[in-house]
């Protein structure tokens, strides 16, 4: 069996929280975002060498909240980079040859052990996956004029963790940064691969704003 890793990166300053400490440090149900989000893989049946990428800044604040909380989940901490590319490249360099790799959004607290399950077991034998969901509502393309709909049925929103064996994504992150990497899968994309789909779960949202600490703590609770 394959070693599993998973990268979760929690490099982001939470801009949109309006908030002097970043989301992944905010509490829901009692405890900060990024302790939720660890356990998920923790708790995961089979086990992962876990990877957390924080900002320089924020290492010793996260020993404390570590400390406060009594949170002892194993994981190892990672200095991040300038942009997520960077933060993603640095957690790489820790993985070992012959493996499974998740990276994982650090404020992703309700991905499900089905999302988890999905894309790591069809990475392990297509290379690479990554959890979507469909859109439920219609959607429209705008330019700085004008407005027109477009088939819904044609898009899919993306989700983490997205999974690859550790030859490909750690050959992808040999590349030079390119401004159209939004993701990791655009990473590997560049290398002329195709990108498998797996189902995610739709409460695996990405804590951006108030209202999904909101949503993420009723559903936690």
């Amino acid at each position: 069996m394959l070693e599993k890793y998973v990268i979760i990166v929690a490099g982001g300053r939470g801009k949109r929280m309006y908030s002097q400490n970043p989301k992944q440090f905010m509490q829901i149900a009692g405890r900060p975002v990024l302790m939720h989000t660890i356990e998920k893989f923790s708790n995961y049946p089979e086990d992962f060498q876990i990877i957390v990428v924080l900002p320089a800044p924020y290492i010793d604040f996260w020993a404390s909240l570590c400390r406060r909380f009594d949170f002892t989940v194993s994981h190892k901490i990672i200095e991040g980079g300038d942009s997520r590319f960077y933060s993603v490249k640095n957690g790489l360099q820790f993985i070992n040859n012959n493996s499974l790799v998740g990276i994982h959004d650090g404020v992703r607290p309700l991905v499900s052990n089905t999302t988890i399950h999905n894309a790591f077991h069809v990475a392990s034998s297509k290379g690479n996956a990554i959890p979507v969901v469909k859109i439920s509502e219609s959607i429209r393309q705008v330019d700085e004029e004008n407005s027109s709909p477009v088939n819904r049925q044609h898009y899919r929103l993306i989700q983490t963790p997205q999974c690859f064996r550790s030859e490909l994504i750690l050959r992808a992150y040999d590349q030079e940064f390119q401004k159209s990497f939004s993701d990791d899968a655009t990473v590997v994309e560049a290398l002329g691969q195709k990108i498998n789909l797996v189902e995610g779960n739709y409460e695996n949202i990405k804590i951006t704003r108030p209202v999904d600490l909101q949503f993420a703590e009723a559903f936690l609770r």
